[in-house]
């Protein structure tokens, strides 16, 4: 797929699409943060956006650039990847004649959209992106997604003597399924729109009932 076809896809804002395109797609082979992921954050941006109001141009900015500086699930500058990328976002708007209160806008919107960085959305783009970007990180995808991301950190299923962690603390950088009760199914309680929290609500079901499975086979 060439960038003019990938950028059809983000319709109805296609041109901007293209501009931005070529700053976010390279070949870290993280299939886990790759264009697809890119889609299904802009798909939920949408519907929430039609529920919720926001300018489109903005969200479609934050989306395509929140994770324009990549830094690994296992990195020590983890926490710090949003904030980096939020200031990677600001130097290419600029370069691309964007006004500096738009860069600002949708830099605090990059920046907020992280879990780790712990830094409350204040515009409603920056609610409907961090909700978006979390949208896809529950539900059948996120729990793909979390095996997906184990595996390339080389991290095990789970710990086999106490999957649970019934006398032991979570350790989800070893184990995947440690992912789930540690992160993964405590993110229903933070989206900041009513009709994020709405689409949460049946994904997080999905994901508990995966993880029921997956105790109960074990």
């Amino acid at each position: 797929m060439n960038l003019s076809q990938a950028a059809v896809a983000f319709l109805p804002q296609e041109q901007l699409a293209l501009s931005l395109l070529p700053h976010v797609l390279d070949d870290a082979a993280d299939g886990s943060h790759d264009l697809s992921h890119l889609l299904r954050v802009w798909n939920n941006a949408r519907r929430l956006q039609q529920e919720e109001g926001g300018d489109l141009r903005i969200l479609l900015a934050a989306v395509l650039l929140h994770d324009c500086v990549r830094v690994e699930k296992d990195s020590p500058l983890r926490a710090q990847a949003s904030t980096l990328s939020a200031q990677r976002a600001r130097e290419i708007l600029d370069a691309l004649g964007w006004t500096a209160q738009d860069a600002d806008r949708v830099a605090h919107a990059v920046q907020a959209h992280s879990y780790s960085a712990q830094i409350t959305p204040q515009s409603l783009e920056a609610k409907i992106v961090q909700d978006a970007d979390r949208l896809d990180a529950i539900g059948a995808i996120g729990v793909a997604r979390c095996f997906y991301v184990a595996g390339r950190m080389g991290s095990a299923l789970y710990e086999p003597l106490d999957p649970q962690a019934h006398g032991r603390v979570l350790e989800d950088r070893r184990f995947a399924l440690d992912h789930f009760p540690a992160k993964l199914l405590r993110l229903q309680e933070g989206f900041q729109t009513a009709s994020g929290a709405a689409m949460a609500s049946a994904r997080q079901a999905r994901m508990r009932a995966f993880v029921e499975d997956f105790l109960g086979e074990l």
